[in-house]
């Protein structure tokens, strides 16, 4: 429970990173006398970003604020492990397309964060794993033994 709590948290730090970054590229990058950042698609895709990283950050608080209380559940922690791991690997995508060709290169943390979080997506439980213990704790009924 514990490395999965911390692996909530750092979902959000990956996040806030590449977010930060998308943006500050898409203020720069120009295309056609100006930068990406006006064009619609990369908009939404930022807006995206951020609606990924807030909610993380709220379920990480609240995480620890359940933690702090000493109410924390096994499955909340499951809550936050999938949600915010999620949250980070589609954030790397989103941050990565932004980025275009550069985002392969290793000028940006895109790249990094998006082969980072496919590995975290599968280790202390993996995404489908979280889903099976998620959906006993909603229906009362384990999908395994």
């Amino acid at each position: 429970n514990r490395a999965r709590y911390g692996i909530a948290w750092g979902g959000v730090g990956s996040m806030l990173a590449t977010y930060e970054e998308a943006l500050r590229y898409a203020g720069t990058r120009k295309q056609f006398d100006r930068p990406i950042a006006s064009f619609q698609l990369v908009q939404r895709k930022l807006v995206e970003m951020l609606s990924y990283l807030t909610h993380g950050q709220l379920t990480a608080l609240r995480l620890g604020r359940l933690k702090d209380a000493g109410t924390l559940h096994h499955s909340m922690i499951s809550f936050g492990k999938r949600n915010n791991i999620l949250g980070a690997r589609e954030c790397a995508k989103l941050g990565r397309e932004i980025l275009g060709a550069a985002g392969i290169c290793d000028d940006y943390q895109a790249m990094r964060h998006m082969m980072n979080i496919e590995s975290v997506y599968t280790y202390e439980g993996t995404h489908d794993i979280h889903t099976l213990i998620l959906g006993h704790e909603i229906t009362g009924v384990p999908a395994f033994s």
